[in-house]
């Protein structure tokens, strides 16, 4: 799901985890390891951005996210580790635009400000896109699920 949304609501929780009964608590968990998923994600995007400033990348557009790169193996492998599902082409646009931000802000020195991600964070989360209806079924995923 977290190739799908990165910032879900309670109500989108609510509607794609329908066999969940739904407490303060047990809300409050979810939540809290969509943030954790966030956090990985923002932490290999920063590792990545500064290992491509260390390489000698000097521009944004040298930068690319594909189905084939180390850093989606490395998303897939932590959000997909039974390898069930393809990644969205949208997840990997998203990867793509979140890994150039921070590039781009460490780039210009952006990081020596403590609240440097918060710019980006404000980016990413307007790339939301639509759940698949598949994962909204009480009888659970099928086994793959593609593009």
């Amino acid at each position: 799901m977290f190739f799908y949304t990165r910032y879900p609501s309670s109500g989108t929780l609510k509607t794609y985890f329908s066999d969940v009964k739904f407490n303060r608590c047990i809300t409050s968990q979810l939540i809290k390891w969509f943030s954790n998923f966030r956090e990985f994600f923002y932490i290999q995007m920063e590792k990545f951005s500064r290992q491509a400033l260390s390489d000698g990348v000097l521009s944004v557009e040298m930068l690319t996210v594909t189905r084939d790169s180390e850093l989606a193996r490395v998303l897939n492998q932590h959000y997909n580790k039974a390898n069930d599902y393809e990644i969205p082409s949208k997840f990997l646009e998203v990867s793509q635009i979140t890994l150039r931000e921070f590039f781009s802000a460490i780039s210009r020195g952006c990081d020596a400000d403590p609240s440097w991600k918060k710019s980006i964070y404000k980016v990413i989360c307007k790339l939301e896109c639509d759940i698949p209806d598949a994962f909204k079924s009480p009888q659970g995923l099928p086994d793959t699920v593609h593009e």
